[in-house]
């Protein structure tokens, strides 16, 4: 049974917070880059991408891609599939049960999802995150001015 490793993700996500991997296309420019960034950190702490054709969460290339790995609501939707058949998984959980290695997303007032990021560490009530398109680490959540946060704790891998 694969293993999430939340080590290797926190590793990732600091490694590559103001930089961009050069396996992976920068989105910056054209809608955002937070949820492509979020979903390297998870495949580098997973290692199983989900190539299902309609439903899956996987990334060869800008143009062979699935939705969830680069769309906000989209990778919210694969996360919380409850019997998906391959790859990383989780639920819904208050903000103080979230752990480094986990996923945030943002609600705007009309309720519609348009960022996510991701925890790097938190300390007592505090949660830190890293992000794409504005390139944050370890950046204090209560700074975001959302109308509702998605806090989605990584349960594991299914391979």
């Amino acid at each position: 049974m694969p293993i999430y490793y939340r080590q290797l993700a926190i590793n990732y996500a600091r490694r590559w917070a103001f930089d961009r991997n050069p396996a992976y296309y920068d989105f910056s420019s054209i809608g955002g880059d937070c949820t492509n960034y979020v979903s390297q950190c998870l495949f580098a702490g997973s290692g199983i991408m989900n190539t299902d054709a309609n439903l899956g969460w996987y990334y060869y290339s800008v143009n062979d891609r699935a939705p969830a790995w680069t769309g906000v609501s989209f990778l919210s939707d694969f996360l919380l599939r409850k019997q998906q058949s391959t790859g990383v998984y989780g639920k819904i959980v208050s903000l103080n049960e979230v752990e480094p290695g986990d996923v945030i997303q943002l609600e705007d007032d009309e309720g519609e999802l348009y960022h996510t990021v991701f925890v790097c560490a938190r300390s007592n009530a505090d949660v830190f995150v890293a992000s794409h398109s504005a390139d944050r680490w370890y950046y204090p959540l209560q700074a975001y001015h959302a109308a509702k946060i998605k806090p989605i704790h990584i349960l594991g891998v299914n391979g």
